[in-house]
């Protein structure tokens, strides 16, 4: 059969395909405008930001405690913004991969302290539909970049998991100790649920790292006569494991471990560092 024989046909399918193209064009526009995260920091583009005045451990109240932010942190090491209309639960923040939960507070905001590595950072905001993402290009790093990175993250509301890290050297890291001698550190003790509790070291020492998650309780709730009942029958903690984070020899792993009752404790990872 000729080629001139299926112009015709040609001309019907374009005919045909331009409204559903329009349709699809005017759906995206629609996905677009629907749109309401706004991320006011960190700014895309080329920025500059030194060490100074950064934060990496947060201030801990409890009974409760969810993630926080110094009134003095840089904003070129700080993830700040807002969910119009925002779904119930936690948004998801990814950071150049990472996925990790972000509490959204009940105005819409989120904010949060993080120290980005130099060079390029993907940074995106997640909830319902929504998403926004910037890519933000560092001159020098927001303080020291982590060698190692450790994130903590649960799917339940008002619970309560643990990162632990034992160092080569036995040091500890919990909510108890959070700041180590040899240079490691946790960021936060979330007890309210999701996460993520971070631990970061610039200068890792090499050896074995053990690293536990612990299920230190919450996710209950009680009727009038005291009796108890799981909110959530499961929770899943994933643990993310990076290193060398923002070279070329940076490596990373994922572990999703189920939670089933407070005085859980697994050992997720014997991980040997380099």
């Amino acid at each position: 059969m000729s080629k001139s024989l299926f112009r015709p046909l040609l001309r019907h399918l374009a005919l045909l395909w331009v409204p559903v193209a329009l349709i699809a064009d005017a759906q995206a526009g629609e996905t677009a405008a629907s749109t309401d995260i706004q991320l006011d920091t960190p700014i895309g583009g080329w920025r500059t930001g030194g060490s100074e005045g950064v934060s990496f451990s947060q201030r801990v109240s409890y009974p409760a405690n969810n993630v926080s932010t110094p009134d003095d942190q840089p904003n070129a090491a700080r993830i700040r913004g807002s969910i119009a209309n925002a779904p119930k639960g936690p948004a998801t923040l990814v950071v150049n991969g990472v996925s990790m939960p972000m509490r959204v507070e009940d105005d819409g905001s989120f904010d949060r302290p993080y120290l980005f590595p130099s060079g390029s950072n993907s940074i995106e905001v997640r909830a319902g539909e929504g998403a926004r993402r910037v890519q933000s290009y560092a001159r020098e790093a927001s303080g020291r970049a982590a060698k190692l990175r450790i994130v903590l993250g649960w799917d339940s509301d008002n619970t309560d998991l643990d990162l632990h890290v034992v160092t080569p050297d036995g040091e500890h890291a919990w909510y108890g100790n959070r700041v180590l001698g040899n240079g490691g550190a946790q960021d936060v003790d979330v007890t309210s649920g999701f996460g993520p509790e971070i631990f970061a070291s610039p200068t890792p020492l090499n050896g074995t790292y053990l690293v536990y998650v612990n299920y230190f309780g919450g996710g209950w709730s009680y009727d009038e006569d005291g009796n108890a009942s799981a909110q959530q029958a499961l929770t899943t903690a994933s643990i993310t494991l990076i290193t060398e984070e923002g070279s070329v020899n940076e490596k990373r792993e994922t572990f999703f471990v189920p939670m089933r009752e407070a005085g859980e404790l697994t050992l997720v990872k014997r991980l040997v560092y380099p």
